[in-house]
């Protein structure tokens, strides 16, 4: 028997023997645009989501904090094996395609219309090998011992898929893999609160970098979404809603640098200059 990386027991994986674990046939129904965007998407989602959908042929549980996303994109889930989705997981051991994940990611503040993105991944699920850890860096280690004690099994992604407001997409299995998560995926809402807490001030000078029209018809302008690239900020009036991003001037790639990104912005709101081109999605509640 091996062991749970925290030294807690788990089974030994068997061979991940299976071509058809490596292969990338295209998600029934999706529109296929294999961008990078869409797979770093895919990873973030997958990445900092709390919870995902399990799916394993007609039975469905929801697992909360029980789930890793190793480098190579593997997803590790945390399942007694003496419980009935246990038991469900060896009897579909190996099979290609025989397990599904299903996520959906909301905007992480109050506001209408959260869901912002679902991704959903058919995977083969095998016990997971610890020979997987001499490939694993530190964070990636020290989210698999904070998994629950029990059985870890991998699920080798065999087929991937995006769905957002601008379409269905599916992500080929080599672009997933190689993408990265967001740098701000885990600790979005975390920095979304504080900025809405404690920096109104600054919350009131991006806004007047919207159109004039939005500001004057809005009830409120809020910040949804940071990420490595930029901001978005949400306009709503009584029954609609309008978010525009913010491009900072270069990618922003450490938390500590956040604070730099928006002082670029905030400069540009002092000299009266154009930060970019601003991309708006109108929706109604």
């Amino acid at each position: 028997m091996a062991l749970h990386p925290a030294r807690r027991p788990a089974e030994l994986a068997l061979p991940a023997t299976d071509a058809a674990a490596t292969a990338e046939p295209s998600v029934a129904g999706a529109h296929a645009t294999l961008t990078d965007a869409d797979a770093a998407m895919a990873r973030s989602v997958l990445s900092a989501t709390p919870s995902l959908r399990l799916r394993l042929g007609d039975a469905t549980v929801d697992l909360i904090d029980s789930h890793a996303v190793l480098p190579d994109g593997t997803v590790v889930l945390a399942v007694d094996a003496m419980t009935q989705t246990g038991g469900l997981l060896v009897a579909t051991r190996g099979r290609p395609g025989a397990v599904r994940l299903d996520v959906t990611q909301l905007v992480p503040v109050a506001v209408r219309s959260r869901v912002r993105a679902r991704v959903r991944m058919l995977g083969t699920v095998r016990r997971l090998d610890p020979a997987v850890l001499d490939s694993c860096d530190g964070d990636s280690i020290m989210s698999l011992l904070d998994l629950p004690p029990v059985a870890l099994w991998a699920l080798e992604p065999v087929e991937v898929g995006l769905d957002r407001d601008s379409g269905e997409t599916t992500v080929s299995i080599s672009a997933y893999r190689s993408a990265r998560p967001d740098p701000f995926a885990a600790d979005e809402a975390e920095h979304l609160r504080h900025l809405t807490q404690q920096h109104g001030d600054v919350l009131g000078q991006l806004a007047t970098l919207l159109v004039p029209a939005l500001t004057t018809m809005s009830a409120r302008v809020v910040p949804v979404a940071v990420d490595a690239d930029g901001i978005v900020l949400r306009a709503e009036t009584t029954d609609r809603h309008t978010d525009v991003r913010l491009p900072f001037a270069r990618r922003i790639t450490k938390s500590a640098d956040l604070a730099e990104g928006l002082r670029t912005l905030l400069a540009a709101v002092q000299q009266g200059t154009s930060v970019g081109s601003a991309t708006e999605s109108t929706a109604q509640p």
